[in-house]
């Protein structure tokens, strides 16, 4: 059997983020080659990927890159947070990112399909895959178009990437503005832009529950329709990020008149949370 040095077995993992005894049992088996302890490792590890598919990965990070006119988020997640902090993990986000960016993908499907490096998004997180030994996931990519935009990243963990990301498109000029707005976004999670852009069946949907719980509640019969509607105003500040109360506002208006008041008009947005 070869001897190993703690030296050899360090450097191997600081390439390629695997754990302390897989990469002294490669180097063991490659009698040293720490180039060829690297293949060894990939061989093992791709023939466990499959394995992997149903582990959990809860644990992970958002990336975002601006470019002229668009930004885009990625969320790629694994199953540690010891590999979530991971200099190879971020590395292969940074990669993963720049390809997505380049091929102007808005989904996973077509970011998966983006080529890098002679191979594809998808082949270069199989591999990192195989040789770091978790399951990795590219689990959401958004892209917002708009003449300009606004980025928030927020870790959860101070010793931890980012695990919540928001990107918000907007016009006008007011980029402190439309950041405080990312923020709330960040924190309060709305689903639509607008009232109007909620399903019809989701608005009759919620019509229905408010007006069987006010009969419920016995409110008089002359009196419903009004109070269906304020509920279901209600709803709509609760899904609609331009009817809730703007959460960094001390005056307690609405995203819209945060909005309007900056002079700036919100088109569109994206949120990503790692594990939600």
């Amino acid at each position: 059997m070869a001897a190993v040095s703690m030296a050899a077995v360090k450097e191997l993992r600081e390439r390629l983020g695997a754990g302390m005894v897989d990469s002294k049992n490669a180097l063991v088996e490659a009698e040293g080659d720490i180039e060829k302890a690297i293949e060894i490792l990939r061989l093992k590890g791709l023939k466990g990927v499959a394995k992997r598919g149903d582990r959990e990965a809860s644990e992970g990070l958002v990336a975002v890159r601006q470019t002229e006119g668009a930004a885009t988020m990625i969320e790629l997640v694994c199953e540690t947070d010891f590999v979530a902090k991971n200099e190879k993990f971020g590395a292969l986000a940074e990669r993963v990112l720049e390809a997505v960016v380049a091929a102007g993908a808005a989904d996973v499907e077509a970011a998966l399909a983006a080529p890098v490096e002679g191979k594809t998004v998808a082949d270069i997180i199989t591999d990192d895959s195989a040789i770091i030994g978790e399951r990795l996931e590219l689990r959401k990519v958004s892209r917002i178009e708009a003449p300009a935009t606004a980025v928030y990243l927020h870790q959860t963990s101070k010793d931890l990437p980012p695990q919540i990301g928001v990107v918000v498109g907007y016009e006008g000029d007011d980029a402190d503005a439309a950041v405080s707005i990312a923020r709330h976004i960040s924190f309060a999670d709305p689903m639509y832009l607008n009232r109007e852009d909620v399903p019809e069946a989701d608005v009759e949907k919620e019509r229905a529950l408010v007006t069987e719980i006010s009969k419920n509640e016995g409110k008089p019969e002359a009196a419903l329709p009004k109070i269906v509607e304020g509920r279901l105003t209600a709803y709509f500040k609760q899904v609609a990020l331009n009817e809730q109360v703007h959460a960094l506002d001390a005056d307690k208006r609405s995203v819209k008149q945060v909005a309007d008041a900056a002079g700036i008009t919100v088109t569109g947005f994206a949120r990503s949370k790692v594990g939600a």
